[in-house]
């Protein structure tokens, strides 16, 4: 039977909605920077304040295409892509995939630069910081009607809360200063009808609670590296949002192929069951992974990552 060419962008419903997706389980990453190591070909960067109109159109046009060209090969579900990128892949593929864009307005870990400028804020001007808080959830929330007219289906919420160790913010301060604003900058956008992927590195159980509670779609990255034990994540929350991710990065990175192997199988056998899984490695696809570790997961996927059709 030919399966239409949305087919790809429904097993991402599917899984995002909690439900089986007939086949092989959906896969994607928030980043592939192995464009030139797959297809010899890079994109280039989306700078446009200095460049004229045929050549933003140029750069447009070669990112959407590479963009799709890794998307089929890869077999991906999802294009995270910006906006204006976006845009132009949906005139050409359609809704062959489901289409996200970055869309987080919370407070994350600020850099090592305003680290202490930061955390001196909180406890000196709390309403201040609140005010603000709110005021990046306005923007971010008229922002997003807009973006959402040029083809976005959905929003990646891509701010750090947590290091290895656990969150920057203690659950206490966590639930003062994030939690409310990312419930409301989530619920904004589910009520326009968007998909929500919160994406945050690190040991999240101390606030894995709080994350669930503010209701995204699904919640990305699942760090082993930092403890997370995607079965225990499922066993708690898998039948209130869809799981994705935590296949090692740094096993990619520097484990034997056994070890790759061996995360790519933890992480399908236990964020298949039920549905509510898209298949990812623990981060993104990194400039120096080599290819042939990534080429692994996706042929693990392959034998193991069926649902029944």
């Amino acid at each position: 039977m030919t399966q239409s060419r949305s087919y790809r962008r429904q097993k991402a419903i599917d899984a995002l909605e909690l439900r089986e997706p007939k086949g092989l389980v959906p896969t994607f990453e928030l980043e592939f920077q192995l464009a030139p190591e797959l297809l010899g070909r890079d994109y280039l960067p989306e700078d446009f304040s200095k460049v004229s109109p045929a050549e933003r159109d140029r750069i447009l046009e070669h990112n959407a295409l590479l963009n799709i060209e890794v998307a089929r090969k890869l077999d991906y579900s999802v294009i995270m892509a910006s906006p204006e990128r976006i845009e132009r892949i949906r005139r050409i593929a359609g809704d062959e995939f489901l289409y996200i864009c970055h869309g987080d307005a919370t407070y994350g870990i600020p850099d090592g630069q305003h680290m202490t400028e930061f955390s001196l804020a909180l406890f000196e001007k709390p309403d201040e910081m609140k005010r603000n808080a709110d005021k990046m959830v306005d923007n971010a929330i008229e922002w997003a009607k807009r973006v959402r007219d040029m083809g976005v289906d959905g929003f990646a919420l891509c701010a750090d809360y947590c290091f290895n160790y656990g969150p920057f913010l203690s659950p206490p301060m966590f639930a003062q200063f994030v939690t409310p604003f990312l419930a409301r900058l989530t619920r904004a956008y589910r009520d326009m009808g968007a998909y929500v992927i919160k994406h945050t590195d690190g040991n999240i159980m101390p606030i894995l609670d709080q994350l669930v509670s503010t209701q995204p779609h699904a919640l990305h990255s699942l760090d082993p590296m930092a403890g997370i034990d995607i079965a225990e994540v499922k066993r708690l929350y898998g039948h209130k949002l869809c799981l994705i991710g935590n296949v090692n990065c740094a096993l990619m990175q520097t484990g034997t192929l056994d070890q790759v192997r061996a995360s790519a199988e933890y992480a399908l056998r236990h964020g298949m069951p039920g549905g509510g899984y898209i298949f990812s490695t623990s981060n993104v696809a990194f400039r120096g992974l080599p290819l042939e570790r990534y080429m692994l997961i996706l042929q693990v996927r392959e034998e193991i990552g069926r649902y029944p059709e």
